[in-house]
């Protein structure tokens, strides 16, 4: 990023209004009771084919017929990594911070990916866009550039919704991108005392929509603000 870029990036991310009352306590309480619908949505986004009942069923300890292992599987990663974010939260201030990054990714893409826990050693793409990932040599310069321009944001929100933004185009890893991403996000917002946020199966279309356009345009306040926004209506339902 262009240090005068993230300048004008900064302010504009900056200026964006937050009115919502933060209760660690409650809010991580609420994920926690919500830990299935947030599997089922975030599997279901990435293409798994298992219902709620069944992924309900998987997570209760018993086999469900009728799918690939592969879908199966990313249940089973899905609820491992989740657990690993909320025991996280309860032992101390979560930070944003490579190693937890790593860690959460290790649990997300176990047996899944070509490799978990670390980057990626090559270079992939992205389907459905023109958009081309850092190469494997510039992640961690990547990395530390992104990390310093999230730790400029004011208001965990938006950091939050920041980091799920920058993690994503950055592929630091083979699979399961924006799963940890997603992890880091929640991690941040419910630390901070703030609600998760659960994008929706039934949004597919226009998440998808949303992060192609972030990829080919880099514009990066857009896609905060549909991030905002879904989040806003997410609450007030709450």
């Amino acid at each position: 990023m262009d240090k005068n870029i993230d300048n004008i990036l900064l302010k504009q991310l900056n200026a964006i209004k937050v009115d919502i009352q933060p209760n660690k306590k409650l809010n991580l309480f609420l994920a926690k009771k919500d830990k299935v619908d947030y599997i089922f949505n975030t599997s279901a986004l990435e293409g798994n084919a298992m219902t709620y009942p069944e992924v309900e069923t998987l997570l209760d300890g018993i086999t469900i017929g009728g799918h690939k292992l592969s879908d199966e599987h990313m249940i089973l990663n899905q609820n491992r990594s989740v657990s690993l974010l909320f025991n996280l939260l309860e032992k101390e201030p979560f930070i944003l911070s490579k190693e937890i990054h790593l860690q959460l990714h290790s649990e997300v893409a176990k047996e899944e990916a070509l490799s978990w826990g670390v980057f990626r050693d090559n270079n992939v793409r992205i389907g459905g866009t023109e958009y081309l990932p850092p190469k494997h040599h510039e992640l961690e310069k990547t990395y530390h550039d992104n990390y310093n321009f999230l730790l400029q944001i004011t208001h965990p929100i938006i950091q939050a919704f920041c980091t799920f933004l920058l993690s994503a185009k950055a592929q630091y890893f083979y699979d399961g991108n924006k799963r940890t991403a997603r992890l880091m996000m929640n991690g941040i917002l419910l630390d901070a005392g703030y609600p998760m946020l659960n994008i929706k199966a039934k949004d597919k279309l226009e998440f998808n929509k949303t992060m192609i356009n972030y990829y080919d345009n880099d514009k990066i306040v857009k896609a905060v603000e549909y991030l905002f926004f879904y989040y806003i209506k997410q609450v007030e339902e709450l």
